[in-house]
């Protein structure tokens, strides 16, 4: 049993984590499990080249872009099939990333996500729980 306000630190050393909102556990499972419960997974391009920035943009019409950073945001799992799928668009555009990142939820997205700590404060802060 180990309990930790650290969710780096659940991760890595947890078979099973409980996550708990106001002394009720509102969640359990593998920390894998957890993850895959939570959306908000990424993946951000960055440019040097401004024409290269807008012809990624033209061909991801779904992306949020930043035009100052050079950089575009999709929705993205992560995983090989997606990730192919996008690089396949971006040769069809005949478009190079100077940079490519994917982020995937980790265990301080689903805390916050499954709390919504943060968004009332009236709510008592909510404490993390890690059982092995």
């Amino acid at each position: 049993f180990l309990t930790t306000q650290y969710l780096e630190e659940a991760d890595e050393l947890a078979d099973r984590i409980a996550v708990l909102n106001g002394g009720r556990i509102v969640a359990e499972g593998t920390a894998e499990q957890l993850k895959r419960q939570i959306p908000g997974g990424h993946v951000r391009l960055r440019f040097t080249d401004p024409h290269a920035y807008r012809s990624a943009s033209d061909a991801l019409r779904e992306a949020t872009g930043d035009e100052e950073a050079l950089t575009l945001q999709i929705a993205n799992d992560g995983s090989q099939r997606a990730l192919r799928t996008l690089l396949d668009r971006l040769d069809a555009a005949g478009v190079d990333a100077d940079e490519l990142t994917v982020h995937t939820p980790d265990l301080d997205d689903v805390f916050f996500a499954l709390t919504g700590s943060g968004k009332n404060p009236t709510v008592p802060a909510p404490s993390k729980e890690t059982v092995r």
